[in-house]
């Protein structure tokens, strides 16, 4: 082979490798929730930006995590963690720092829902939706006005007949709520109380469900129990007997937000994601498609007034200022939680 056959080879070569790595760089790997993003936004994305998108979804926020965690924070470049996953990621060193500056439409954004205790100055995340976990009820069989609380849900009445969402800590959060303790507690004592109280109420327990908890409701198999608000809004579509009840001790309320794993290879492609969906048009039309909430303010103006208006997904200041967030406890808390929560299930 001669030099300058060889310098040929190698300058292929050269080409192919930064052939692949351009196309590499042309792409970003999201991992969401099942339902979650609107049709189309996607290939929207992809005709703006020339990034291609690989798209994958999960069913509740232990899933998305154990995976992350497996994967060493590699194989996705977005993921959508709700509220106190934020930190308990970022303290296991999981997500990778925003960079804000890449960040145009971060502008849009209503700063009441930035800089939460789960993540403050937004280093490690950007708030996407934002919703309550409260009463799911079917009016054409009960009375609305006859369940108000989370404590309702205890009445011997309804044997066997409740759905639960699949979900440890919001579970958790209604029993300590109506014990007048914080959902973000890491007293034993507290996270025991709450514990025997959950286990008067397993009786009345059919089915636990965080992949799309309407479904049971609008199957008819359970009339009453927790659901998210906007599996309630996109039940409605077809099934308008079926509503939400803010509970009168206090509503669950959390922020899913996007985040880059540590290890992400796209990152910038990552930024270019976030940065799109913070559109406000593009804000608006994901509240109309999976009916949550938007922290992007310059989007509510675009939403009709029917939707704006509308309680289940924008709920009063005074229904907020009840509820609460959750945040990370600590590992030491999270396992008692979940130690208590493998034995209420395994109890059924």
């Amino acid at each position: 082979m001669t030099l300058t056959s060889l310098f040929r080879n190698v300058s292929a070569a050269a080409a192919l490798l930064a052939a692949v790595a351009a196309n590499a760089a042309d792409k970003v790997v999201i991992y969401n929730w099942s339902e979650y993003i609107p049709d189309g936004v996607l290939e929207e994305f992809t005709e703006a930006t020339g990034i291609e998108v690989e798209y994958n979804t999960y069913e509740s926020n232990e899933v998305m995590y154990s995976k992350i965690k497996i994967q060493n924070a590699k194989g996705y470049d977005i993921v959508v963690p709700s509220s106190y996953y934020i930190s308990k990621m970022a303290r296991e060193g999981l997500l990778a720092k925003i960079d804000q500056s890449k960040l145009s439409n971060l502008k849009h954004l209503d700063t009441s829902l930035l800089n939460k205790p789960y993540d403050k100055g937004n280093q490690y995340s950007i708030p996407y939706t934002w919703g309550s976990t409260g009463i799911g009820i079917n009016t054409d069989e009960i009375e609305k006005s006859s369940i108000t609380s989370w404590n309702d849900l205890w009445d011997s009445k309804w044997l066997g007949s409740l759905l639960l969402t699949d979900d440890v800590r919001e579970v958790f959060q209604m029993a300590l709520a109506i014990q007048g303790h914080s959902a973000n507690t890491r007293d034993p004592k507290e996270i025991e109380q709450a514990y025997q109280l959950l286990k008067t109420l397993m009786p009345n327990v059919l089915t636990f469900n965080s992949d799309a908890p309407r479904e049971p409701y609008m199957a008819g198999d359970v009339n009453l129990g927790m659901i998210w608000n906007g599996e309630v809004i996109m039940a409605q579509e077809e099934m308008p007997e079926i509503d939400y009840i803010y509970p009168s001790e206090g509503v669950i309320l959390w922020v899913d937000s996007f985040a880059i794993p540590a290890n992400a290879e796209h990152k910038d492609a990552a930024h270019q994601f976030i940065n799109f969906m913070l559109r406000p048009e593009i804000a608006a039309r994901t509240v109309d498609y999976i009916g949550y909430a938007t922290p992007n303010k310059d989007a509510l103006e675009l939403l009709d007034e029917e939707t704006r208006n509308n309680p289940i997904i924008f709920p009063s200041q005074a229904i907020i200022s009840k509820g609460e967030f959750q945040e990370d406890v600590g590992d030491e808390a999270t396992a008692l939680y979940n130690k208590y929560w493998e034995e209420l299930k395994t109890s059924m």
